[in-house]
């Protein structure tokens, strides 16, 4: 892993279309504004952990509860 220090309004770069810039600081926080194109995606790594987890429980629920579901829901 990298280490760099920044000051807030200090910014660096990620290859040649990506700048993470400090906006601010406080005690506990840091505020970080990103400049990129559109298409990269950029997410908080908690986000993505959870969203993996939902696909992993998902594709552990059998086709035949997921039927059962269904027809319960349906019948409701």
């Amino acid at each position: 892993m990298l280490v760099i220090r920044r000051k807030a309004g200090e910014s660096l770069l990620i290859g040649p279309d990506v700048e993470v810039e400090v906006i601010d600081l406080s005690h506990s926080r840091v505020k970080l504004g990103i400049r990129a194109p559109r298409q990269v995606l950029i997410l908080r790594k908690e986000a993505k952990l959870a969203a993996d987890q939902n696909v992993e429980a998902w594709r552990a629920v059998s086709a035949e509860a997921l039927r059962s579901l269904v027809s319960q829901i349906r019948h409701a």
